[in-house]
């Protein structure tokens, strides 16, 4: 004989299962992660996608000078600084980068570029693997401010990544700035800055204003006296607007 289910179970099943009620809220909004942990989920804006180069613009608005190669985009030196074409404020973003081997150079020479979050602030971009040079200038740096907690960097020719979580600065109507932006910073997967509070207005700030939102920029490194020639590569660019 099958057990008879009784009008006081069912309701005490009732009672005992999950419901939403409007003090839960709404629920979240979804977002599909990447296949990889590296790849962009659903809601990520693709800034190089691996085929085509015009998501960067030179700073005054010329064409990117890079080239596509296999899915990276291939920078050499006198190839101009470059912007994306996106704009952001608070931001996750994702880039990875390979800094040549360039065993007769040392210090600020060896594979130097810059990722400006914003256009202003520099994340340096350098080889840092038995490459002694000034702390607040080394891979993980914040440029000409804040060191990073420790050196992560990966051997000069091997694929490296920063993982950014960038707050901007926040300005009244009058453009005054009321709350300092922040980042914290993956390198390789290693935590180099948390919660860093950023200056004003950062060394080298290719941004006229910090209010309103502003591009990544990665640096050509032509401009710095007798610079080597230096062939930097970058994939997998991409962010997340968090505003």
């Amino acid at each position: 004989m099958r057990p008879r289910i009784t009008l006081a179970v069912l309701c005490l099943a009732a009672a005992l299962a999950p419901t939403l009620t409007a003090q839960d809220g709404p629920q979240p909004r979804v977002v599909t992660p990447g296949a990889t942990p590296f790849a962009p989920p659903s809601d990520a804006v693709l800034l190089f996608d691996g085929k085509t180069i015009h998501g960067f613009t030179r700073t005054n608005g010329a064409p990117n000078a890079c080239k596509a190669i296999k899915g990276e985009m291939v920078c050499e030196t006198g190839s101009g600084d470059i912007q994306s074409k996106e704009l952001f404020s608070d931001a996750q973003l994702h880039l990875e980068f390979n800094i040549p081997n360039m065993p007769n150079q040392k210090g600020q020479m060896k594979g130097n570029s810059g990722a400006y979050l914003q256009g202003c602030y520099e994340l340096q971009i350098l080889d840092g693997y038995e490459n002694p040079t000034y702390a607040d200038g080394t891979v993980g740096a914040l440029y000409g401010f804040r060191p990073p907690f420790v050196n992560a960097a990966r051997k000069p020719a091997e694929w490296q990544s920063y993982d950014i979580l960038f707050h901007a600065p926040k300005c009244d109507a009058q453009g005054n700035l009321t709350t300092p932006g922040s980042a914290t910073v993956f390198l390789n997967g290693v935590l180099v800055q948390e919660n860093t509070p950023l200056p004003k207005k950062g060394p080298g700030c290719r941004k006229e204003s910090i209010c309103g939102p502003g591009p990544l920029l990665l640096q050509d490194h032509s401009g710095f006296p007798n610079a080597p020639h230096t062939v930097m590569k970058f994939r997998n660019i991409w962010l997340r607007k968090l505003d």
